[in-house]
């Protein structure tokens, strides 16, 4: 544990340098309401926080790798739907339905007792301090730190929202099939750039997809297959991996040359034909403009990983719940009137 909490530390010195160079503070007029979102919000109120939430995430990629990708993953399931509100952590009950049995999240989404661990630890050590949403931002730069990648001073301030809406993950989060123009357009629904969508792809540099999700590209009927140099090797190395088992179950490497690795190696891979999904692909065959940042990527490894930190705090701050809109959750599966 010292050596962990020594390793949080010097993540935290590294990524100030890049917080003081930013704006401390992020403010987003909401409903005539002004938002702030702040760096180092809880080393006052809850200096233990980020030591806690890391450790917790340590552990958790430690058992299972392919844990990094899923709480990446979480993090940007719930900001693309209103905003970074931990509403993608709420549980459906009698009265009430959330986001976990979207079609996006369904048997889809994990890592969410990582969470609850985190906030059952936080509720002893800082009662009602640390919200789910910020817990949710905080774990997914850890989980990038914890792959390679470079760190980032999160900012926090976030609340948590009191409901949630299937209906806007269906909608709003990109599917695994999506030609360019559906992605910018999803992207830029919720206030992020063409140039963000492309990086903040690169997530896919962690993770693995069932079969299913990646038909398309196995079929070869999709527009990430225009390409005349498209790998045939590549493809029928997943249709043999997909026709010899259950292709609901069954999971490929979105990145299967370093896949526990946060590098830029996703984009290397596009390149190459080799991207597993078609929203994957068609950043190279589907417009100009997407393809030369994907080479500017290739060619400048660390340009990638600068540029991925500023998007994930542009992503970061995405309509945070607010006043009565929001609370800081005591369980994070459950708005705090629930039993009343």
């Amino acid at each position: 544990m010292a050596f962990c909490f020594a390793f949080y530390l010097l993540i935290i010195n590294l990524s100030l340098a890049f917080a003081n160079s930013a704006t401390t503070s992020n403010e987003e007029c909401i409903d005539g309401a002004t938002v702030a979102l702040s760096f180092g919000l809880y080393q006052s109120s809850c200096p233990e926080a980020e030591p806690i939430i890391f450790a917790w995430i340590e552990k958790a990629v430690s058992d299972d790798p392919r844990m990094a990708a899923s709480l990446l993953r979480l993090h940007f399931h719930d900001c693309f739907v209103n905003g970074c509100d931990a509403s993608v952590l709420l549980d459906d009950t009698p009265n009430f339905v959330g986001e976990k049995t979207a079609a996006p999240n369904l048997n889809s989404l994990r890592g969410f007792e990582v969470i609850d661990s985190i906030k059952t630890d936080l509720e002893f050590v800082c009662p009602e301090t640390v919200s789910c949403a910020d817990i949710l931002a905080i774990a997914a730069r850890d989980s990038v730190v914890l792959s390679g990648g470079l760190g980032w001073d999160v900012q926090m301030g976030r609340k948590d929202s009191l409901t949630a809406s299937k209906e806007s993950a269906n909608n709003n989060i990109p599917g695994p099939n999506s030609d360019v123009a559906t992605l910018a357009a999803k992207f830029q629904n919720v206030g992020l750039t063409l140039d963000d969508m492309v990086t903040l792809s690169g997530a896919h540099t962690l993770g693995k997809a069932r079969c299913f999700t990646f038909n398309s590209r196995l079929n070869g009927n999709s527009n990430a297959d225009a390409d005349p140099n498209v790998n045939l090797d590549f493809i029928q190395s997943l249709q043999q991996l997909c026709t010899q088992s259950n292709a609901n179950t069954t999971l490929a490497d979105l990145d299967y040359k370093t896949p526990s690795v946060f590098d830029n190696q996703y984009f290397v891979n596009l390149l190459s034909g080799e991207g597993l999904l078609t929203s994957d692909q068609v950043l190279v065959t589907g417009d100009e403009g997407t393809r030369e940042l994907v080479e500017s990527y290739v060619d400048d490894p660390l340009a990638f990983l600068e540029e991925f930190k500023k998007s994930m705090l542009r992503m970061g701050s995405l309509l945070p719940a607010t006043g009565e809109n929001g609370e800081i959750r005591r369980n994070c599966r459950l708005p705090n009137n629930f039993n009343q």
